[in-house]
């Protein structure tokens, strides 16, 4: 039956709890990520320690390839669902609540602080601070549209992107009749039934992508429009149950193919950028292209791989796991937003103090892991999920 986009419904869509599992790796996962950033040779962190290595810049790869790109997939995948209960204007409605609320607080509290470290924390925070917001509008960037000479979205630049693809999404669905919608379903419906078109076929245009308009080094590694496609892809996925049974079928190969994108393409990514002056991100030199044609579609394989192989729920596992585990998980899925907001400040905050032991980088790295969570979820624990108002400032229901 074809489902109208602009009509809310009622009733609960079916629970995935590999997806819950997939946002929580992913986003407790950005701590162990952005400490390693301190200890890379490469990448231009807030701070950096005396010794660095390059084996962090091919680990780091390994995750940026997928786990971004992941994150908006699940989000469009659960915006389908959101747009079909509350409607186009409900829908915006929420999430200017659930991501726009956040999105000012932590620009107007938190995300100075790194930009501060940066600068060497001078002068006083306070005279800082002030500085920060002195900025000029480029609509070229959009929707990155602030510049200044200190002023960035910092780690917020996913729940921004986040917020524009969702308000996007909603203006579509109610400009789109649902004759439209029902012929695009039948094309994607019918390309589902063709073994490695889920595959194949959407990891074209992450690839063209990737080579030619270059990959973003803060935002993950990949083009802003790029994570589009991902979003896209993942309501895609929630609208049509035969891509989902295509994306099972694929995993194993997607997985094996991915593996071989990532060792092809990532050497040739680092030989392009050995050259005085080159930056294999944005060079259309004939290297760093193929290269980046070859990690945007390896990131699409990854996807495939990781989403299709962990959806295997038995019917009535999730009933029978313990209740100890059971409310340990609601407990970690309801901070997933507050961790993520709060993380990048706190892991720099601490790095600033860590790199100043002067400690080997197994012991240093260890140092600012450990302490950054142990700091992060005391702030939530203490602080975020105890009041309505402070709930509401991190968006939590």
């Amino acid at each position: 039956m074809v489902t109208d986009l602009s009509a809310p419904v009622t009733g609960r869509p079916e629970r995935r709890p590999e997806l819950d599992v997939l946002r929580m790796v992913v986003v407790l996962g950005l701590v162990f990520f952005h400490a390693s950033l301190v200890f890379d040779t490469r990448d231009d962190f807030y701070v950096k320690n005396a010794e660095t290595t390059e084996a962090v810049t091919v680990l780091v790869a390994l995750c940026v390839v997928w786990a971004m790109p992941a994150l908006f997939l699940v989000s469009g995948l659960g915006s389908w669902h959101s747009l079909r209960r509350r409607g186009p204007g409900g829908f915006a409605v929420q999430r200017l609540l659930r991501l726009g609320v956040p999105l000012v607080f932590a620009t107007l509290v938190l995300l100075p602080f790194p930009q501060w470290i940066r600068a060497g924390a001078e002068p006083s925070y306070a005279a800082f601070w002030p500085r920060f917001f002195e900025v000029r509008v480029e609509l070229a960037e959009f929707p990155f549209v602030l510049r200044g000479e200190h002023y960035e979205t910092g780690h917020l630049w996913f729940v921004l992107l986040l917020l524009v693809f969702s308000l996007m999404l909603a203006a579509l669905a109610r400009l789109v009749p649902p004759g439209a919608a029902a012929r695009v379903r039948a094309l994607v419906g019918a390309a589902a039934g063709r073994r490695g078109a889920v595959l194949l076929l959407p990891a074209v245009p992450l690839a063209l992508i990737s080579a030619l308009l270059g990959l973003e080094e803060g935002f993950g590694g990949w083009h802003r429009w790029a994570y589009l496609l991902f979003f896209l892809y993942g309501f895609a996925l929630a609208a049509d149950d035969r891509l989902r049974q295509a994306m099972r079928a694929d995993a194993a190969v997607a997985a094996v193919l991915g593996v071989a994108l990532v060792g092809a393409g990532l050497p040739m990514f680092l030989v392009a950028g050995e050259a005085p002056g080159a930056d294999p991100f944005l060079d259309l030199t004939p290297l760093a292209t193929a290269g980046r044609a070859l990690y945007g579609a390896a990131g699409w394989c990854w996807v495939v791989a990781i989403l299709g192989l962990t959806d295997r729920r038995r019917p009535g596992r999730e009933r029978s796991a313990g209740g100890g585990k059971r409310r340990v998980r609601a407990y970690l899925e309801e901070a997933v937003l507050p961790v993520y907001v709060l993380h990048q400040p706190v892991v720099v905050g601490v790095a600033y103090v860590v790199v100043g032991w002067h400690a080997p980088i197994w012991a240093g790295y260890a140092a600012i892991v450990v302490i950054s969570f142990a700091v992060v979820f005391a702030v939530y624990e203490l602080l975020v999920r105890r009041t309505r108002v402070t709930r509401f400032l991190f968006g939590m229901r």
